[in-house]
């Protein structure tokens, strides 16, 4: 089968990570979508986030009507094991890839990113090996190229400047096959909203509930999130 994992905080969850799915899906035939809510993010180490629970617990109301979209506890906190460290070690999606990997054996693995994210791929931990670990697939925006997709890899994958030069012009769209990298690249899918949008306009007493499930935006209002304190 082929399966997609979905990483993020998902602080929220919001219908542009659904939809983001189901192009995937449709896009490389995906049976399943792992939705793998960060415990503690390497680049947002730093940044204060909704208590993980809170956020499983949003992104288990968000899929409930999707029986293809499964969400995961692969990256959850430790202490949910039972154990209790000194301190938390970051999650990094190659050992994420990896773990699910192992669990799976035979499936074919794709990892689900956004475009903005993708650009910083190549600072990510061992980005190299996640490349060799499942294709990727990246979600659109306006105003990228082919030749920034491509210039974004790590760069023992990246092309020589001579060889994307002519696409800076051509849309992000189709399929980038390179020698150890394959990526699927979906049209933008014109989702304006931001989990830091939905979360500022909640503090200003907002309602954002076209961009929430009913479940979500109901979970958020009886938990009192995201509100100014």
């Amino acid at each position: 089968m082929n399966i997609g994992l979905f990483g993020g905080t998902f602080d929220p969850v919001h219908r542009g990570h659904m939809a983001v799915a189901r192009a995937a899906m449709e896009r490389c035939k995906l049976h399943r979508v792992y939705f793998v809510v960060a415990n503690v993010p390497p680049h947002k180490q730093r940044q204060a986030h909704t208590p993980f629970a809170h956020r499983f617990a949003m992104m288990a109301l968000a899929t409930a009507a999707e029986k293809t979209f499964v969400p995961s506890l692969l990256e959850a906190p430790e202490e949910l094991s039972g154990a209790k460290p000194r301190w938390q070690r970051p999650n990094y999606t190659i050992d994420t890839m990896r773990s699910l990997k192992r669990s799976l054996k035979s499936d074919k693995l794709f990892f689900l990113i956004g475009m903005d994210a993708f650009c910083d791929i190549a600072k990510w931990h061992d980005a190299e090996a996640l490349f060799r670990e499942c294709e990727f697939i990246v979600a659109g925006r306006p105003g990228y190229s082919l030749a920034d997709v491509a210039n974004a890899l790590p760069a023992s994958l990246r092309p020589r400047a001579e060889v994307t030069r002519p696409f800076q012009k051509q849309a992000a769209t189709g399929d980038l096959v390179l020698p150890g990298a394959t990526i699927h690249l979906l049209a933008d899918l014109h989702q304006p909203a931001s989990a830091t949008a939905i979360r500022q306009a909640i503090s200003s007493g907002k309602s954002l509930d076209r961009f929430l499930d009913p479940l979500v935006a109901d979970y958020i209002k009886k938990m009192k999130l995201y509100r100014a304190t």
